[in-house]
């Protein structure tokens, strides 16, 4: 009856191109990479995806700005947060810091301290007409 778009970015799709921060460890600097990056543990710095994904999975803190076509948070982000693609927040996460995003999905208990700032190609936002005619 409904036919949404049930393909949501997946690590397993970038099989051979995925990193993990794991628990316990911290990069610090920048990350550059092609692929899907998983931040259970912590990251000061930068994350910059030409293509790809970006998990913070709920255990996981990144301090610095995340550049990625998707994108999916569930952790703690301090910094600001740019999806060309998919932005997803899990009821978990935290963020503080501006969302730049094409397409977000929000859990119910997410927390942003932030700016939301939709993405657009070319277009313009919705505005009023200068006159507006009311008809009686």
């Amino acid at each position: 009856m409904w036919s949404k778009d049930k393909t949501k970015p997946d690590l397993q799709r970038f099989s051979g191109k995925t990193s993990l921060i794991a628990v316990g460890a911290e990069l610090v600097g920048d990350m550059r990479f092609q692929g899907a990056v998983q931040v259970d543990g912590r990251v000061t710095g930068n994350l910059l995806a030409t293509e790809g994904l970006v998990r913070v999975s709920a255990g996981g803190l990144v301090e610095g700005e995340i550049r990625a076509p998707h994108i999916v948070i569930d952790g703690e982000v301090s910094g600001d947060v740019f999806a060309s693609g998919h932005l997803e927040l899990g009821s978990r996460s935290r963020v503080r810091g501006n969302l730049h995003y094409g397409l977000m999905e929000m859990a119910m208990g997410a927390q942003i301290e932030g700016r939301l700032c939709h993405l657009k190609d070319g277009e313009r936002p919705l505005e009023l007409p200068a006159t507006l005619e009311i008809e009686q």
